[in-house]
């Protein structure tokens, strides 16, 4: 079977609207051709290619009547100024991680991921059948954006340091790259946390501007070289257990679609999700491997006596984000139900 039929094909049954497109619906539309600026360079793998394929499926889906150019970070738009770009309608769509818009948008990282929270399929479990998405809507309704899960990698590591943590005093002071609820959980801690982009990473951990820095997994950190730019690589990825990547879509760009182009669109980011988290599962084991057998760097495991602070904090961090806001409470309410039924229900069914 051909590629773009069995791609169509996909789409209709993975929308349930097989019954539901007039035929030769996508043959006559009318002829789009959007701009997607993303929070990270193009040739970054996994990542900047994912997107390249989800645009070239959008493409195959709807019979090129919706083609899709991909922008990587600063060729268009700066990599934090996207969700601005969609707001303001300069771009169509962006793709990041809602965790960057926290300053503007205090629910956003839960969107992301949460200190100690689940995976990535505890996330997308909660935002399909769990009202998620529906306070996903919610929140950036008001700005004239909607979002889609579009992608996220598996566990993390907790990151990159050129000091060692033997305590919970030996974070007092350092200063580290680090988004989201964790950013306030670090300062909280006695550090000071520092948003740097990508681009930026490895250049900041190796002049000493940051003693710290966490990016994506051993597969990403490996190749922006990070390992020569620390000693300590430490685990668990407490912060983000599983983030999720999101599609930021101009909401009136959206309505001015087709339905069968939404599904288009909905039905290649969902293939986006799986084939990132398959990728990065795959290269994630084998570079963990790499950096472990050339020994340049030291593994270990955060002590326990420093996660357990972490956590407290961490609790701390987002019931004070949850009464300062009502939308962030909401979100918050909704995620710590969800994630105390699902866990309850895995435990009981796995072994």
């Amino acid at each position: 079977m051909k590629r773009r039929s069995f791609l169509k094909s996909t789409a209709i049954f993975a929308a349930g609207a097989a019954t539901s497109l007039p035929k030769g619906a996508l043959a006559a539309g009318k002829k789009f051709r959007w701009r997607l600026a993303l929070g990270v360079p193009k040739t970054l793998p996994i990542w900047g290619p994912g997107i390249e394929r989800f645009a070239t499926n959008v493409e195959a889906l709807t019979d090129k009547g919706l083609r899709i150019r991909v922008y990587g970070a600063g060729e268009l738009i700066p990599a934090l100024e996207t969700f601005d770009a969609v707001k303001s309608e300069k771009i169509e769509m962006g793709h990041s991680a809602a965790y960057y818009w926290q300053g503007k948008l205090p629910a956003a990282p839960f969107f992301t991921a949460v200190p100690f929270g689940g995976t990535i399929f505890e996330t997308l479990s909660w935002l399909q059948g769990g009202g998620g998405q529906d306070l996903y809507d919610e929140m950036l309704a008001p700005h004239g954006v909607l979002a889609l899960a579009c992608g996220g990698t598996p566990s993390q590591m907790a990151g990159w340091f050129n000091r060692p943590i033997n305590t919970f005093e030996d974070l007092k002071g350092i200063k580290i790259r680090i988004p989201g609820f964790a950013s306030k959980v670090y300062q909280l801690a006695g550090a000071t946390p520092v948003l740097v982009p990508g681009g930026e990473v490895f250049t900041s951990l190796s002049t000493g501007v940051i003693d710290a820095a966490e990016w994506v997994g051993p597969y990403h950190d490996y190749i922006l070289g990070l390992h020569k730019a620390a000693k300590y690589y430490y685990g668990p990825g407490w912060q983000e257990q599983g983030p999720l990547l999101e599609l930021m879509i101009n909401k009136k760009s959206w309505e001015s679609l087709p339905p069968e182009y939404q599904i288009a669109i909905k039905t290649a980011a969902n293939d986006t999700t799986l084939w990132m988290m398959n990728e990065f599962n795959a290269k994630n084991t084998e570079y963990f491997r790499k950096i472990a057998d050339e020994g340049k760097v030291k593994i270990a495991r955060l002590p326990a006596s420093v996660l357990e602070k972490l956590k407290a904090i961490s609790s701390q961090v987002l019931e004070e984000v949850a009464n300062a806001d009502p939308m962030a409470k909401k979100v918050h309410d909704s995620l710590s139900k969800f994630q105390k039924d699902y866990r309850a229900a895995l435990g009981a069914a796995t072994i």
